[in-house]
C-alpha cells in the first residue's frame, strides 16, 4: 500500500490523462471532433495527439488567456522543472513525475497563450527557447545526484549531450537559413520518455522488495534518450550539411553561368536569385 499511497498523485494524473483520451476518441468516432486551431504537433506523436493535448489544457488555456502573460508561465515551467531536479536529488521519484509533466503541460501552454493572444514576440521566443534548455539541465541534474554512485551515471550523461545537441543543432542550421524539424527524440519526446520511465521506476523503488530496480530503469530510461536523441541531432546535422552544400554548389553553379560568354540571354527565375547582385548587373553586359 505504501507506493500506492507515494503514487497517488502521479497515478491519478495518468488515469485523468486515459479517461480524457477517451474521450476524445469517442467524439473523434461519433463525428464530433472538437474544432481546435494553431496547434502545433511533432513527428512522432502527430497532429491527433496534438490535438488531443490542446483540446485537454483548453480550459486552463481560456482561464489564463489575458490575465496572465506568456512568460510568467514560461518562468513557472522552468521553476517546476527546477523542483522536479531537486525531489530527483532527494530520491522523491514519484514528485518528480508529476512535477515534470506539469512543467511539460506549462511548456506547451506558454506558446499557445502567446499564439492564440497575439503576443507572440522575438523577446518571448527566446526566453522561451532559453528557458526549456536550462530546465532540461535543472532536470537532468537531478538524475545526476540521483545516479552518482552508479555507472548508470554515463548514461545520464549521454542524454544531457544528446538533448543540448538536438536544440543547438536546430538552433544553429535555422541561423543558416535551413529550418529543421521533426526527429525521433525531439522536447516532447524527451518528457514523456523521461516521465514514463520514472514513473516505472518508482512503482518498483516503491516496494521494499524490488527497490533495487530503480536505478536500472532510471538508467535504461536515459540510455534510451541519450541514444535516441544522439541520432536525432546526427540525422539533423546530415539534413542540414546536406542543404547547405547543395546550396552551396547551386550558386557557383549559377555565378559561373552568368560570367560565361556563351551564357543564353535568359536564365531560369531560380538560377537567376542566386546569382550575386553585382553578378547580375554586368552578365547583360557579356551577352552582348
Amino acid at each position: 500500500m505504501d507506493r500506492f499511497y507515494l503514487l497517488a498523485p502521479a497515478m491519478l494524473l495518468l488515469a485523468t490523462l486515459c479517461l480524457a483520451f477517451a474521450v476524445y476518441c469517442a467524439l473523434c468516432i461519433a463525428g464530433r471532433p472538437p474544432v481546435i486551431h494553431n496547434v502545433k504537433h511533432n513527428q512522432v506523436f502527430g497532429p491527433f495527439f496534438a490535438r488531443f493535448l490542446v483540446w485537454l489544457i483548453g480550459p486552463l488555456e481560456r482561464l489564463l488567456i489575458g490575465r496572465v502573460s506568456p512568460n510568467v508561465i514560461t518562468a513557472s515551467s522552468l521553476l517546476l522543472c527546477g523542483v522536479t531536479g531537486a525531489a530527483l536529488a532527494l530520491g522523491h521519484l514519484p514528485g518528480a513525475v508529476w512535477l515534470y509533466v506539469f512543467a511539460g503541460i506549462l511548456d506547451v501552454l506558454d506558446g499557445r497563450l502567446a499564439r492564440v493572444a497575439n503576443q507572440q514576440t522575438p523577446a518571448g521566443a527566446l526566453f522561451d527557447s532559453v528557458s526549456d534548455r536550462w530546465g532540461e539541465l535543472f532536470v537532468f541534474a537531478g538524475y545526476v545526484w540521483f545516479l552518482h554512485d552508479s555507472p548508470w551515471l554515463l548514461a545520464v550523461m549521454s542524454a544531457i549531450g544528446g538533448s543540448m545537441m538536438v536544440s543547438y543543432t536546430r538552433a544553429r542550421a535555422e541561423g543558416l537559413g535551413v529550418t529543421l524539424s521533426g526527429g525521433l527524440m525531439q522536447r516532447a519526446e524527451r518528457i514523456v520518455l523521461v516521465a514514463g520511465g520514472t514513473l516505472i521506476a518508482a512503482w518498483y523503488g516503491g516496494d521494499l522488495d524490488t527497490v533495487a530496480l530503480a536505478e536500472p530503469i532510471i538508467g535504461v530510461t536515459m540510455l534510451i534518450c541519450g541514444v535516441a536523441s544522439t541520432a536525432t541531432a546526427v540525422n539533423r546535422c546530415v539534413v542540414a550539411y546536406r542543404e547547405l552544400a547543395r546550396r552551396s554548389g547551386a550558386r557557383a553553379e549559377a555565378e559561373v553561368i552568368a560570367h560565361s560568354p556563351s551564357a543564353p540571354a535568359s536564365m531560369p527565375a531560380t538560377a537567376r536569385a542566386l546569382i550575386p547582385a553585382h553578378v547580375r548587373k554586368v552578365a547583360p553586359l557579356e551577352q552582348h
